[in-house]
């Protein structure tokens, strides 16, 4: 599912059974959720989900991470508790094991 536009505070976006692309910023307040993949091409400052349909191999890209949540499969991070992650660059968030990495794409 591709989505050419901001998703505002207080959208939620769910890509059942796909990927979710967005293409533009995901804004405080919004929250985009997709049983697969999660690509935003953009700011993402909003609430983050990947794997919604259990799939621990899902994935969280950004061009620019900053998060109030990010989660994969039910596993989950707040803002205050990714000091682990690069805010602000360009990251992808994966699972191993029950943990979460945060890696700088590029």
């Amino acid at each position: 599912m591709v989505v050419d536009t901001a998703v505002r505070a207080g959208q939620r976006i769910w890509a059942q059974g796909a990927d979710l692309i967005i293409t533009g910023t995901v804004n405080a307040g919004a929250e985009v959720i997709a049983d697969g993949n999660l690509h935003v091409y953009g700011a993402l400052r909003g609430r983050a989900i990947a794997g919604g349909a259990d799939n621990t191999d899902a994935r969280v890209f950004a061009l620019h991470f900053d998060p109030e949540l990010v989660s994969i499969a039910g596993y989950y991070a707040v803002r205050e508790g990714l000091t682990e992650a690069p805010i602000g660059k360009p990251v992808q968030v994966r699972l191993i094991g029950e943990s979460m990495r945060f890696d700088k794409l590029g």
